[in-house]
Parts: C-alpha cells; structure tokens; sequence
C-alpha cells in the first residue's frame, strides 16, 4: 500500500472515531441538525429563530442551522461561544440528576456566557425549578455531572 493510501485511511478512521464520539454528546436529530434546527446565534440576540438548511455549518460532527451566511459564519469564528451547554441537553435535568434529557428550544437563558436549554412540556418548566433553586449553585452541579457523562 502506499504511503498515501495509509495517511487517506488513517485520517478517515480517525475522523470517523471522532465523529461518532463527539456526536453522541449532542442531543441531534436523526439528520445529524443540533438545536433543533434553530439559529444559536439568534439566542444571543434574544429572538429565538429556527434556521435554514440552506446556512449550515458544522462543528465536532454536528450540523448548525442559522438564518445568514452572517450568523453561519459567526458561529465558525467562535463556535464554542455559541453552542449549547451539555450538548444541548436540559441544564436542570443534567443539574438534579446527571441525566441527558430532551428540551423545548425556546426556553433558554444565557448564562455566564453559556446557552442553556431546558425542558419545558406537560406542565413541568424545568427552566422555573433552575431558577428557584438557584442558577449558579446548578451550574456548578450540571458542569460536574456533564465532565463525568462525557468523560
């Protein structure tokens, strides 16, 4: 085989490696579309909107949705800052119990920097209980949970 043919494979299985791990943190529909599709830069300027496939970017194996090549290239220069804490998952669920649970992607606060997401159905807004209970003791909880889910 030659040593270009060992190098392509090599990178292929690597990436193929790092993309089912990195993916089966996120809470990803069965298209491979974070957030539900919505636009994570619409959360920092406070009108939750739902993207278009037409502005897809991806990152870690996940694919984005924005409303502009603007927002889908904002979320490039720093996708860190934009994407969801605890890959999307409900902050308070990952608080209480360390568990990965489904949200509704309008309710959310930006905290500390961070886009948290909650569970919000069936008369449980999980989003109130965050906020009741304390954010920043819960946060320092989620994170300690999350670290031990992905780790």
């Amino acid at each position: 085989m030659q040593l270009k043919s060992y190098f392509f494979i090599l990178f292929l299985f690597t990436s193929l490696v790092s993309y089912s791990q990195s993916s089966k943190e996120f809470n990803i529909d069965k298209n491979n579309v974070a957030v539900g599709g919505y636009d994570v830069i619409s959360y920092t300027e406070g009108n939750v909107e739902e993207g278009s496939k037409e502005y897809t970017s991806s990152f870690q194996g996940v694919d984005y949705y924005f409303t502009s090549k603007e927002h889908a290239d904002k979320f490039l220069s720093q996708p860190q800052k934009y994407i969801p804490a605890y890959g999307g998952w409900c902050a308070y669920a990952m608080a209480d119990k360390g568990e990965k649970v489904d949200v509704n992607y309008e309710t959310y606060v930006i905290q500390n920097g961070r886009l948290m997401l909650f569970y919000n159905k069936f008369f449980s807004n999980t989003y109130e209980d965050w906020q009741e209970e304390g954010p920043d003791k819960l946060e320092k909880v989620a994170d300690k949970n999350w670290l031990k889910i992905i780790n």
